[in-house]
């Protein structure tokens, strides 16, 4: 009997009650680790998840650029 007992105990402890889905918000899901600072053009820091590419400008000369930031930018040049 008393080993019938500690079975329901120890099953009842292990049972773990269902948790609510989550949803995400209505803003940017921010992603996980792997975000780095940048010094942009502008003078100002910027928080970026994406990689740093190097895209043509309209004079033809190659900029460099973090990609996908924290404040909602898709594309800040960086300066050199």
């Amino acid at each position: 009997m008393k080993a019938l007992t500690l079975a329901v105990l120890l099953s009842l402890s292990v049972a773990k009650p269902p948790q609510p889905a989550r949803q995400p918000s209505g803003h940017l899901v921010q992603r996980g680790k792997g975000g780095s600072w940048y010094f942009a053009a502008s003078g100002h820091a910027v928080y970026c998840y994406g990689p740093v590419m190097i895209v043509p400008t309209a004079t033809g000369d190659l900029q460099k650029v973090a990609t996908l930031c924290r404040d909602g930018s898709a594309v800040v040049p960086l300066k050199d």
